[in-house]
């Protein structure tokens, strides 16, 4: 009950931050973000120690309530191994679905609708996230697309993190090692915050989906790198287009 009270704050989280960004961003084509950012991290020999990947999506065809229970009863249908809650209050319809897959993955969809000028204002938010990366690498794409196909309705935002540390010691400075990292995705650093044990860079990268706009410059991923000093462990968290977990 501990975990499934975390997954539902962070997935609030989460979706109060993603509908106050807006529509900036769009599912890129072709791979999934979060395995383009595997693929390069496990290139600069980095452990990846946990990743997530955030969807939502405004649905517009939904002009009432009666329209956003039968979608939910859809879903229901679909994977009725969830555990499914629902909330009605005088402002806002809500239900949650929450399932374990295994000890290291587990997946949550939350379905928010609130009455607007005689119509419904509805979001679909879906979450999956785990721990390491080998055992899920090789049918984790076919897993998500599939679930995002499912949900969502062609226009979904999506949001792809992990967070992991070098396998070895480095003995490099950490504005080096953020250089190598910029180096790996082919991307050009947009603006950062430097101190000598932490350093957060935005940047651009053209193997990463769409980008948002930070003062007046696209952006498609963030870097957040902290060590205790040189020799130490590196902690990187990546991110695109923004980082969506604590670090």
């Amino acid at each position: 009950m501990k975990n499934l009270a975390i997954l539902l704050s962070i997935i609030g989280l989460i979706g109060f931050m993603v509908i106050n960004i807006g529509n900036k961003t769009t599912v890129a084509k072709g791979e999934l973000d979060l395995l383009t950012l595997a693929s390069r991290m496990q290139g600069e020999n980095i452990l990846i120690k946990e990743w997530s990947l955030h969807a939502r999506e405004k649905m517009g065809n939904f002009q009432s309530l009666q329209e956003v229970e039968a979608f939910t009863d859809e879903l229901q249908q679909k994977y009725p191994d969830w555990e499914w809650r629902f909330q009605t209050t005088e402002k806002s319809w809500e239900a949650t679905a929450v399932i374990e897959d295994s000890e290291s993955q587990s997946e949550a969809v939350k379905i928010l609708s609130t009455p607007t000028k005689g119509q419904v204002q509805t979001y679909v938010i879906y979450e999956a996230k785990g721990q390491g990366w080998e055992k899920e690498q090789q049918g984790l794409a076919t897993t998500l697309n599939s679930k995002i196909s499912d949900i969502f309705r062609g226009n979904a935002t999506i949001f792809s993190c992990i967070q992991g540390e070098f396998n070895d010691k480095i003995n490099k400075s950490l504005p080096d090692t953020v250089n190598q990292l910029l180096a790996a995705f082919d991307a050009k650093e947009i603006e950062a915050l430097k101190e000598d044990q932490f350093i957060s860079t935005s940047a651009y990268s053209p193997l990463l989906g769409e980008s948002i706009e930070t003062n007046g410059k696209e952006m498609n991923m963030q870097l957040g790198l902290r060590t205790k000093g040189m020799g130490a462990k590196t902690n990187i968290v990546i991110g695109t287009p923004i980082i969506t977990i604590e670090y």
